[in-house]
């Protein structure tokens, strides 16, 4: 047993395994001060729920408290592992400035009231609404961080009970593009690859995909891997010097906005030299002739030109995908938050299917996620599609749904492809939207062009409500604040980026008078007095089992199939992988074995869109493809994003994440080793740009797009000449200034980000902004406050290294036991 600063050492002590071998367990532990392993009175089951990673951990209660948290040792996902936010990020549900009871805007100020009043001022608005204008002026705008079961809920209330098309999350913002790329390949969602695979590769290639600080434990399988003999070759395409460059054999850094020509150039390449599988083309495939052709305009030098990247690097890295002998690629928000988003994704799919990768131990594409439950989201039909991956677009499967639900399928609104987020908010804004009702996500804050959003939730005429933990830059706008439970203060499963499920038990009773989410949910679906076409209740369960027991049903037979789980095996040591039935009982590792893909006209999911327009397929185009079981090759094009860099915005802004922060830090701001470990906003840029304007490390400095600006400390760090990033985490709740941006103070990245989104998958554009930069002063002595433990890692020498001290300290054990599960 040692013990490790895991803030200053975040992916912790190396375990080196080969390939083929199982991945050693390692078992992570932080408990709170005089807590030792031996002290707590329980441990209850759960799993992350501060990225997408899905690691199973086990939480340490006493004295009906949170005392600490500790890695499952027998689990698929982690082999006990845990992640900086994992060991810290559980002591903001203890924090003092929770909401504990609801608010109601009175006279213009919230004031606490009992939950009667605010749950009856909820359901009054909706019926007047609903006689007045309809379902169509009723949205919800949820997230990624609730429960299977609140989302199912939510999502019959909505589609079945209200019967309005405007329900989506704020996994639009991060996993949009994961799902539509996944649909417009496979004709459905649902990840074909495995974590497992990344045992067996000897290619890993992350596009856009900066692992290291968005799924810790995941990079630590992969340097675990490096460490050990026959260690694979990592390609990474990132314009910052992440962690994974650093390890990367080739790094590709191209100019933001054009990945869809990295990819062709790549295509070009692999088709090119024959490094294809002909015989896996012709049977699992169709497109490929268009493909060939399309990728034939984009030799290396010409990709080379529009990436700003040596062509011979396009040429190694094409060299390496082409010629080895299992691949894995993960793609995420570097791809995903352009304007060319799934087009470019797709592209990475069409590099798996060209070479016949896909469905066998390490050969897998994983189109990450960004928050924990994002999937079941999409699974549940809460962020724009219907459950269970069905096609609003074909009668037969929404009369099925119908069937589900006890609902006459008309109730259920399919006239077109449920609202996304980004027309949602327009909705409000030109004042058809009449009541938001907004859970668990802050976009006060999140959004782009947050002068614009803060407008909009301001209006007198839209009634907002939120629901949520803390109060945030977004309660502060709402009508009605309602106090939800946290993630360890309920019951309910969720499922990770590659498809395993976990049952998350509570552990303690949430504060004051919160209520769990889906309790919530249930109280408005009975004050509503939502019915069956029978006259019966519409939501017929009571409880997070008993929806967990609808759900299966709503499943049933679908590609998410979960019939053969229920929460007696998911208390079991492991999480167990989806589609999980009859056929499947201990889950399935890997979709598509054997080429066969969901992509039937009767039972796909999607018939897909147009990469450019992003106009639906129809019907009949589908099946003119001939698509019966067989993946969709689709081509694309290179087009230049919509703003692009002139002589008074000579840059261009992108935004992400840090290591030790979860979205607008609504829960790491209140883990005191998260918070100091990157304390405050900050402005990357490259040496070369830095000293051509006379920038220091330290210096202050204002960053302008026509939108807005912010200022903030620069760090001289190792991102590409021409780029500038910020950290999108960083708004207003902890600072004396107020939740308005003003000249002074404007710190939150959003107040610079663009209203666009990707036509096909509808996520807005965080990665392609023109900017300017001008110095304001001097550093003050200190430097800039970002981490250098990762991606914002200074270049030059001088600066005090990123520590958590003794607070920070945390236990591992290595145990190099290999893991029990049905590991290929």
């Amino acid at each position: 047993m040692g013990r490790l600063d895991r803030i200053a050492e975040p992916w912790g002590t190396r375990t080196p395994y080969a390939r083929g071998e199982k991945w050693p367990v390692r078992v992570d532990t932080f408990l709170a001060d005089g807590n030792g392993a031996e002290h707590p009175d329980r441990w209850v089951r759960s799993a992350s729920v501060l990225h997408s990673n899905g690691d199973a951990l086990d939480i340490a209660v006493k004295d009906g408290r949170i005392v600490g948290v500790r890695g499952r040792a027998e689990d698929r996902v982690n082999h006990g592992r845990l992640d900086p936010k994992d060991l810290y990020g559980w002591q903001a549900g203890a924090s003092p400035d929770r909401l504990t009871r609801p608010l109601v805007r009175r006279g213009g100020r919230l004031v606490e009231t009992d939950w009667d009043t605010a749950m009856d001022h909820i359901v009054a608005r909706t019926k007047e609404l609903l006689r007045d204008q309809g379902p169509s002026a009723i949205g919800f705008y949820t997230t990624g961080q609730l429960f299977l079961e609140e989302y199912y809920t939510l999502s019959l209330i909505a589609h079945g009970g209200l019967g309005t098309n405007h329900l989506d999350g704020n996994t639009r913002l991060c996993t949009a593009t994961a799902a539509e790329a996944l649909k417009q390949s496979f004709a459905c969602d649902g990840q074909p690859g495995s974590y497992t695979d990344i045992d067996h590769a000897d290619v890993i290639a992350l596009f856009g995909h900066n692992v290291a600080e968005t799924q810790p434990v995941l990079w630590m399988r992969i340097l675990d891997r490096l460490a050990g003999p026959e260690p694979p070759a990592l390609i990474c395409v990132d314009p910052r010097l992440t962690p994974v460059a650093r390890a990367a054999a080739v790094h590709l850094a191209p100019r933001p906005g054009t990945n869809v020509a990295l990819m062709n150039g790549l295509l070009h390449e692999i088709i090119g030299n024959g490094w294809t599988d002909a015989e896996y083309i012709t049977r699992h495939t169709v497109g490929f002739d268009e493909l060939e052709r399309r990728v034939k305009e984009y030799p290396p030098e010409r990709a080379a030109e529009i990436c700003d990247v040596p062509a011979e690097e396009i040429r190694r890295a094409a060299r390496a995908l082409g010629t080895c002998e299992r691949l894995v690629s993960t793609v995420l928000q570097g791809f995903y938050q352009s304007h060319q988003a799934t087009a470019a994704a797709v592209q990475v799919n069409n590099l798996h299917l060209v070479r016949g990768m896909l469905g066998r131990p390490g050969c897998g594409v994983l189109q990450m996620n960004g928050q924990p439950t994002a999937q079941n989201t999409r699974e549940c039909g809460a962020d724009g599609d219907l459950p269970g991956f069905r096609n609003w677009a074909d009668d037969a499967q929404v009369a099925d749904l119908g069937r589900v639900w006890n609902v006459d399928p008309s109730r259920i609104p399919h006239y077109g492809p449920p609202t996304h987020a980004m027309k949602m908010f327009r909705y409000a804004e030109q004042g058809s939207l009449r009541m938001l009702w907004v859970t668990g996500t802050n976009p006060a804050v999140s959004l782009p062009e947050l002068s614009r959003i803060r407008s909009v939730l301001s209006q007198e005429r839209l009634f907002l409500i939120v629901q949520d933990l803390f109060p945030t830059e977004t309660t502060e706008l709402a009508d009605v604040v309602l106090p939800a439970a946290g993630w360890a203060e309920k019951t309910g499963t969720f499922t990770n980026a590659d498809r395993t499920v976990h049952l998350s038990e509570k552990a303690v009773d949430p504060p004051g008078r919160a209520r769990p989410d889906l309790d919530i949910f249930l109280d408005y679906a009975r004050r509503m007095d939502l019915r069956d076409k029978d006259g019966g209740p519409l939501v017929k369960w009571h409880d997070p089992e008993s929806a967990f027991e609808a759900w299966k049903e709503c499943s049933r037979g679908r590609p998410c199939d979960y019939t053969g789980l229920s929460y007696d095996r998911l208390r079991g040591g492991s999480g167990i992988q989806w589609p999980c039935d009859a056929e499947h009982p201990d889950g399935t590792e890997r979709l598509y074995t054997g080429g066969a893909f969901w992509s039937d006209p009767d039972y796909c999911e999607s018939y897909g869109r147009d990469l450019v327009t992003g106009a639906p397929v129809e019907p009949t185009e589908y099946r003119a493809m001939n698509p019966y079981g067989k993946a969709v090759i689709k081509s694309a094009g290179y087009l230049p994003p919509h703003e692009q860099p002139d002589g008074d915005h000579p840059f261009l802004l992108t935004t992400g994440r840090t290591l030790y922060h979860f979205h607008t830090r609504t829960k790491t701001a209140r883990a005191p080793q998260l918070q100091a470990a990157a304390p405050e906003m900050w402005v990357e840029i490259s040496t070369g740009d830095a000293s051509e304007l006379g920038v220091m490390e330290g210096d202050l400095v204002e960053v302008s797009t026509p939108r807005g600006s912010v200022r903030a400390k620069a760090r001289v760090s190792g991102i590409r000449d021409g780029v500038l990033f910020l950290p999108f985490h960083y708004g207003y709740w902890d600072i004396d200034e107020g939740s308005e941006a003003d000249e002074a103070h404007g710190r939150a990245a959003n107040e610079l980000t663009l209203t666009d989104w990707d036509a096909a998958s509808k996520q807005p554009l965080y990665k392609t902004a023109a900017a300017r930069l001008r110095r304001i002063r001097a550093q003050d002595g200190s430097p800039a406050p970002a981490p250098t433990t990762a991606a914002s890692a200074p270049l030059g020498a001088g600066v005090p290294e990123t520590r958590g001290g003794p607070a920070a300290e945390s236990d591992e054990d290595v145990r190099g036991t290999p893991p029990t599960e049905g590991d290929t």
